[in-house]
């Protein structure tokens, strides 16, 4: 084997390897990353990015419904073809190119292959060996999981990234689970003109969130895009059909679509990394565990950031994660708290689900006297002009102890601009006299905020 010494070396070079990397680069340190697939990540050619993509297209169609004296008419329909070759630019057609220059510019060593760990601070990448004199970061990310249904492997099945890539609009789809994957891609499909039936086995859509939120996203998708929404149903089995795949569901029916798309979680890619060389074991999800400084039991030489240590499976967080390690690296001492407070999140459906923190059920469960105040989210002046008659609702949820916000939800047309301030004033916990002085401009949507402040004021 070639040997080569870094200060660091990265396994992994989605969007958490890639800021480590580079701010640990731009301190001088030597790096190296170590990539078996894209240099960018899932997120950037098999989730995030294609996702909002497909899914873009209708929104702007249904707003611009909504607006007297826009072109636009009621027979007028979406183009799948142009949909999909836009979405085809948006992830470079699966090509990483256009991500190496901003590595080399930071004398970033980019290893293509998978890496193991041979011994503490050693990795093997093929032929090569690469020292990590001061640390190694794992950064490999996750892979949808598969769940043990009878028959699943007998059947063709699509994953996210099958999903997300596909060269042409199937006639129709089975969905397996309902939470942002699922719920997002039904949509988008739907709207493509896929005959879609999505399958969740909870109580309601978006189960980490809360329960409002999930009946509105299943209310629109059968109502607007008209997909079969079965909650509170499992798939017992499923078998080839004569057009795709026959689903047996626990209640006794049975659905059956062209393509399966199975999405119904998340696992850790630790396959191969050759952690038994460390003594290390996974926790019980499969994950690798780390403290609040996102070492591996302590070791101030380990680090594991983004989906692959399991705290919150979120591109953010794991970008927020990297820039933990960094700082620890760099002297600067600083732990996560953004986990343990609820990590911001949207679901982009239509209407969107945008949250941060506690649900009220949670807030309840950690022993907080807790309460929610509610507003319609289309109330403010600024919702005559953007997502007019769209409904939706915003909820905080409060700390009466504290008088501060420990939770927040919006649902409706385009939410997540207003999941920011929310998470300034959890994260900061910014108490309500103080927040009472952030006025928001008139008129915008933001003044939601005015309301949800008022009926906090008012007790009501």
């Amino acid at each position: 084997m070639t040997e080569q010494t870094y200060d660091a070396i990265v396994l992994g070079a989605g969007p958490a390897g890639e800021v480590v990397a580079g701010r640990l680069a731009d301190a001088g340190w030597k790096v190296a990353i170590v990539e078996k697939d894209l240099v960018g990540g899932e997120c950037s050619y098999y989730a995030c990015m294609p996702s909002k993509a497909l899914l873009r297209p209708a929104d702007v169609l249904a707003e611009a419904r909504r607006i007297p004296g826009v072109p636009i008419g009621e027979d007028d329909e979406l183009d799948p073809e142009a949909i999909l070759e836009r979405r085809d630019q948006v992830i470079h057609g699966e090509d990483d190119s256009g991500q190496l220059p901003w590595l080399e510019e930071r004398g970033i060593d980019l290893f293509r292959g998978e890496g193991r760990f041979l011994a503490p601070g050693r990795i093997g990448v093929g032929d090569d060996e690469l020292a990590g004199s001061r640390a190694v970061i794992v950064a490999t990310g996750s892979g949808a999981l598969m769940p043990p249904i009878d028959g699943l492997d007998s059947v063709r099945t699509w994953n996210n990234r099958d999903a997300t890539t596909a060269k042409r609009v199937p006639d129709s789809m089975i969905v397996l689970g309902g939470g942002p994957v699922g719920s997002e891609l039904s949509q988008a499909w739907a709207s493509l003109g896929t005959k879609v039936t999505l399958v969740e086995g909870g109580p309601h859509l978006l189960g980490r969130d809360e329960p409002f939120a999930g009946e509105e996203v299943a209310a629109a998708l059968r109502g607007r895009f008209g997909i079969d929404v079965r909650v509170g149903d499992k798939v017992r089995s499923v078998r080839p059909g004569d057009d795709g795949v026959i689903a047996e569901l626990q209640d006794g029916g049975a659905v059956e679509g062209e393509e399966l798309l199975v999405a119904v979680g998340r696992k850790p890619h630790t396959d191969g990394l050759g952690l038994e060389a460390l003594g290390i074991e996974l926790d019980q999800h499969g994950f690798l565990a780390v403290d609040d400084r996102m070492r591996i039991g302590g070791d101030d030489a380990l680090y594991a950031i983004g989906d692959v240590n399991g705290r919150a499976l979120f591109t953010h967080v794991g970008k927020y994660q990297a820039w933990i390690v960094a700082e620890n690296l760099l002297g600067r001492e600083v732990e996560a708290i953004v986990e343990d407070l609820g990590s911001p999140r949207v679901t982009f459906t239509d209407p969107q689900v945008a949250a941060v923190g506690k649900t009220l059920k949670q807030a309840e469960e950690a022993g907080l006297d807790a309460r929610a105040v509610e507003v319609p989210t289309d109330g403010s002046p600024g919702a005559s002009f953007q997502g007019k008659g769209t409904g939706g609702k915003a909820r905080l949820v409060i700390d009466q102890a504290k008088e501060t916000i420990v939770g927040a939800t919006f649902t409706g047309f385009e939410t997540a601009d207003f999941l920011q301030a929310a998470t300034i004033a959890i994260v900061a916990a910014v108490p309500r006299a103080r927040l009472r002085h952030a006025i928001a401009p008139y008129p915008t949507r933001s003044e939601v905020w005015l309301k949800l402040l008022e009926k906090w004021e008012t007790g009501s």
